[in-house]
Formats: structure tokens, C-alpha cells, sequence
């Protein structure tokens, strides 16, 4: 839910604004995109049987080298870029700027093998999201973005954080709808090389006060309703977990502390009575 939410409002914002490294709806993104790619990936074993933790950089830099005109060696030879997560923030720029970044992550969860070799069970790139994330990033093709990579952005000391509270309350304009009607229409009709005009399926209706419009912003608007009470109910699950995780942990700590104040109270006693047999000997 957030990864479908953050293009939508990326992709909402657009229409009315130029997206770069100062909008929030991009750090969103960024940050959640960053978050799916480094969910359970693997640690790297050294020579000495020791597991040092990986970027998911280092994946993509692998599972990316099939994809045409790359720039993985661009961002492999950037000098104001250092660390393996800054070099991964600077890819997703990149990407988006190039509009490749639905054929690079494509590209990457179609190598099975590569993706097996660098993320445990259980991770989002090995379930069945992984395979709808390449059809979700494919409207951002739409945009134009312009990004500086000499930012603060690329800092990789600090990990990346969501502010997930702009999902619970998107609500998707008209000029963006619209627009996005237009590019499903546009996409549809040359998305493959033997699609016609026949199997396209009912022509796009512009009349603003039609009963197809209509219709079509009511199912649109309920969707997204629905997919923000679900996200929430999610939210509120993860919350409740926390909640109890902290209940437990708090219980923990209290019983931590009376076992000290009661070793306390058995060695002061300890120490009284041990005075006490020094008076007498004195």
C-alpha cells in the first residue's frame, strides 16, 4: 500500500509542480522504494566468518547489467559519491531522470537466481508484490524529473525514513486523474507491437458531465478509499504489535529492577552484619 500511494501522489504532485530532491512526495518514495530493496537482503560473509551488512546497490549493480545503456559504471565512477547507499540514492535519481527505473527493477526480479543469491525468505522482492512494483513504476515515466547529485540526499549515514501520514489522507485531483486515464489510453494502445485500435476496448469519453466520467471518478475515488482503510487497518495491526512488544519489554525491565533492589537490600544486609562481627572483634 505505501509503494502504490507514494506513486500516486508523486505522480499527482507532478501535474502541478516540477519534482526534485526538495519535494516530499519524492523523499517518500525514495525512502520506501529504499526500504522494499533492503527488506531482509542478505549480509556479506568475509573471509573470516563474519557477516558484514550489504546495500542494495550491490544487488542492482548485479541484477542490472543486462538492462541496455546502464548507467551502473556512471554511478560506480562518481567521485562526490562514496558509500554504497549514497551510490544507490544516486541510481534511483538516475533511473528516474532516464525513465528506466520500472525496466531496471524489471529487469533485476527477472533474475531469479541473482535475487535468490542476495535476499532471505520472506522478502518483499521474492513475493507476489514484487511482481506488480515494475507495473506501478511504469507511470512515473510520465514525469520529468530534475535532480542534483551533489545533495544532501545522497548522504548515506543516515537511513531512509517515511513519513506515512500524507497516505491516510491523499485524495487525487481531477487534472491527475484525468491525466492518468490519458496515459492508460495512451499506454494501451502502444504497449505491444501487434496491439490495434479494435482491442483497445471503448473509446475515451472527455464530456466532463457525462454518466461514464461520472461513474468512473466515483469507482476511482472508492478504490482508493478502500486501499487507504486497508493500508490503515494495517497501520493500526503494526501499531498494536509495537504496543504489546513495549508492554512486554517494560514488564521485563521492572521485574530487572526489583530483582536489583531486593540483591541490593540482601548485600546492604550483608554489609551490616559484616560490621557488626568487626565491632566485636574490635
Amino acid at each position: 500500500f505505501p509503494s502504490r500511494f507514494s506513486v500516486k501522489t508523486l505522480i499527482d504532485r507532478s501535474c502541478f509542480e516540477t519534482i526534485d530532491d526538495t519535494s516530499p512526495e519524492f523523499n517518500n518514495f525514495a525512502a520506501i522504494l529504499e526500504q522494499i530493496l533492503s527488506h531482509r537482503l542478505k549480509g556479506q560473509i568475509t573471509w573470516f566468518g563474519y557477516e558484514s551488512p550489504r546495500s542494495f546497490w550491490d544487488y542492482i549493480r548485479v541484477a542490472c547489467r543486462k538492462v541496455s545503456h546502464n548507467c551502473i559504471c556512471s554511478i560506480e565512477n562518481m567521485e562526490n559519491v562514496g558509500s554504497s547507499r549514497a551510490k544507490g540514492r544516486a541510481w534511483i535519481r538516475v533511473a528516474l531522470m532516464e525513465k528506466h527505473l520500472s525496466e531496471y527493477i524489471s529487469t533485476a526480479l527477472r533474475d531469479f537466481k541473482t535475487t535468490r543469491r542476495f535476499y532471505e525468505d520472506g522478502a518483499i522482492v521474492l513475493g507476489e508484490e514484487a511482481n506488480m512494483l515494475a507495473g506501478m513504476l511504469l507511470g512515473l515515466n510520465a514525469i520529468d524529473f530534475s535532480f542534483c547529485l551533489k545533495g544532501e540526499g545522497l548522504d548515506g549515514s543516515y537511513p531512509a525514513v517515511i513519513d506515512y501520514t500524507p497516505y491516510l489522507k491523499f485524495t487525487q485531483s481531477s487534472d491527475s486523474i484525468s491525466s492518468d486515464e490519458e496515459e492508460l489510453r495512451t499506454l494501451g494502445s502502444s504497449g505491444s507491437e501487434g496491439s490495434t485500435p479494435e482491442n483497445i476496448g471503448p473509446p475515451f469519453i472527455t464530456d466532463e458531465n457525462s454518466w461514464y466520467n461520472k461513474c468512473k471518478r466515483v469507482e476511482q475515488k472508492y478504490r482508493l478509499a478502500l486501499e487507504q482503510k486497508g493500508y490503515l487497518e494495517e497501520l493500526v495491526r503494526l501499531r498494536e504489535n509495537q504496543l504489546s512488544e513495549s508492554v512486554s519489554q517494560n514488564k521485563l525491565l521492572l521485574q530487572r529492577i526489583e530483582d536489583m533492589d531486593l540483591a541490593h537490600k540482601m548485600e546492604k544486609e550483608q554489609l551490616e552484619y559484616i560490621i557488626v562481627e568487626l565491632q566485636d572483634q574490635l
